[in-house]
């Protein structure tokens, strides 16, 4: 198999990487953190509560997804986003972040829900039906499959999108989400994939 074709299925692939699941599935565990030490396909991650967390990767190929910069200008109607946001006053989101969806993810995670980023942040993954510019910054309209919302996009909004990565990128100090890991009887955390900051970069989801 070619190394083009190779990149092009970890692409595919990306439609699984950040599968939101409800709050309420226990099963499965969210992990913000950085990388402590590297002992194969195990990771300690100290998470952002300060725990300790040993993330084990599994499957035949499990998948390294790097988060990296982007910018407001690399957004355009007709792409498919995720923001986490603020609930304002008028109903409208206030950005926290929107990560660009590369279009193989396209429907990921599709719709507006509670999120755990910050105390009271939702979620919305929809498509961008138009972009505004406004006195205090451009403003989002999405669409999901159930409603309609509103993104205020400011200064302080990270940007960021998806590009393959590398496992050996992976090292202590790397910055990394787990969006959906299970944690076995024995504490450890698996996962089939792991999202990290290139270059330093915290991810901001």
């Amino acid at each position: 198999m070619s190394s083009t074709l190779q990149r092009m299925l970890a692409a595919a692939s990306f439609a699984l990487i950040c599968t939101v699941l409800p709050a309420s599935a226990q099963e499965t565990v969210r992990i913000r953190g950085t990388i402590e030490s590297v002992d194969g396909d195990v990771y300690v991650v100290k998470n952002r509560d300060g725990a300790e967390m040993k993330v084990a990767m599994t499957g035949d190929k499990p998948l390294f997804v790097a988060i990296v910069k982007s910018t407001m200008a690399d957004i355009k109607p007709g792409m498919f986003v995720g923001s986490t946001g603020m609930t304002q006053p008028d109903g409208s989101q206030k950005a926290i972040e929107v990560h660009i969806f590369p279009e193989s993810m396209r429907g990921t995670g599709e719709g507006h829900y509670d999120w755990d980023l910050k105390p009271n942040t939702k979620m919305t993954n929809a498509n961008v039906e138009q972009t505004v510019n406004g006195v205090e910054g451009p403003t989002l309209t999405v669409k999901y499959k159930d409603g309609e919302k509103k993104l205020q996009v400011t200064p302080e909004t990270a940007v960021v999108t998806y590009v393959v990565g590398d496992k050996s990128d992976l090292k202590p100090g790397t910055k990394v989400f787990v969006g959906a890991g299970k944690k076995t009887a024995n504490g450890t955390v698996e996962t089939p994939r792991i999202t990290y900051g290139k270059d330093g970069l915290t991810p901001p989801m």
